[in-house]
């Protein structure tokens, strides 16, 4: 895929990013959800710190939960949803674990972890990429916006829609590196205001720049 090519060359091998911890890649994935990084990382640090281990977070009360993951917005939504996984995974597996996961096919694993409260199917897939090494290739807004510029995707597609369709479209021995480099370069270059084309290393092959799709107040030089 020239795309892969294009962004291996300009940014580098994509960095490994697992935690070596599934429960804490699932929780990590919830903590992320409608934030930034830098405030998903902090409140996973502190939770943490005040609980020795997921087991242990399983027993806590919402509050507790709750006061540990408060700067990652949305905090009581977020502690009901760990809860609500930890505390299934208790009943249903004897413990906190989700390393019955990797007995199942990818599809399999990923229904599973749809049924958890608040689990989508972008956080389902950053746990089997990131935690199982499994391709599965998530779809957050950065990707969702570059694909639909680069012409992957159909301009009104959904997230839903585009990891239908991405899913069976991308190498399985790209999926890791090309999900991070487009997240990269949806927050550097593909913006969704003023995008900056002229820097971006995929301008060679971006549909929406070549037919010149992107509004002229979002090209860069004008106003």
């Amino acid at each position: 895929m020239a795309t892969a090519e294009l962004l291996r060359e300009a940014m580098g091998a994509a960095p490994r990013k697992a935690l070596g911890d599934p429960v804490g890649g699932l929780v990590l994935a919830i903590l992320s959800q409608n934030t930034n990084d830098r405030n998903r990382d902090l409140a996973f640090r502190r939770l943490r710190g005040r609980f020795r281990s997921w087991e242990e977070v399983a027993e806590a009360s919402p509050r507790e939960v709750e006061e540990a993951i408060s700067v990652a917005g949305l905090f009581k939504v977020k502690a009901s949803r760990i809860l609500s996984c930890l505390k299934s995974l208790k009943s249903h597996e004897g413990r906190v674990s989700l390393d019955h996961l990797r007995a199942l096919s990818m599809e399999q694993a990923q229904d599973e972890l749809l049924g958890f409260p608040g689990v989508g199917v972008k956080t389902a897939r950053c746990v089997l990429l990131f935690e199982f090494g499994l391709p599965a290739f998530p779809v957050d807004t950065h990707v969702l916006r570059v694909c639909k510029r680069l012409g992957w995707l159909p301009p009104g597609a959904s997230a839903d829609k585009a990891h239908e369709l991405l899913q069976g479209e991308i190498p399985p021995d790209l999926v890791y590196s090309l999900h991070l480099h487009l997240i990269q370069v949806g927050r550097l270059y593909c913006r969704p205001r003023s995008p900056r084309c002229e820097k971006c290393p995929v301008r060679p092959r971006c549909a929406a720049f070549k037919r010149a799709q992107i509004l002229p107040s979002e090209v860069p030089g004008e106003t």
